[in-house]
């Protein structure tokens, strides 16, 4: 809901998306390898949205898709981004044996207010 909605991206890496919201704050949301978490922080106020994740990649793309295809080009800065895809595997321990709790899960959320 808050890429969505939001007013523009401000920045991003494989591991780090910077928003800004409809009230023009500023919202952060961070993968950490190490502790292994995406995190989302408003305000001030950072809430932990995944646990025991393994792998998490930002990529951002453009509105205009790649012909004959569903794939879109890639965005050449925040500024341009229409499309944040995002792509993640969790996993935790079974009976002291690591499994994946699911496959790589991979979602495509458009931003409807940017460049509009």
């Amino acid at each position: 809901q808050d890429l969505r909605q939001a007013n523009r991206l401000i920045g991003a890496t494989t591991e780090t998306l910077r928003i800004e919201d409809a009230n023009t704050l500023e919202i952060q949301y961070v993968y950490s390898p190490t502790l292994h978490t995406l995190s989302r922080t408003k305000a001030g106020i950072t809430t932990v949205l995944l646990k025991e994740c393994d792998t998490l990649r930002f990529w951002l793309g453009q509105r205009n898709p790649v012909g004959g295809s569903y794939e879109v080009y890639p965005a050449a800065s925040a500024a341009t981004a229409k499309v944040v895809n995002i792509s993640w595997v969790c996993s935790r321990n079974v009976l002291g044996v690591k499994a994946n709790t699911e496959s790589v899960q991979t979602a495509r959320i458009v931003i409807r207010k940017q460049g509009t």
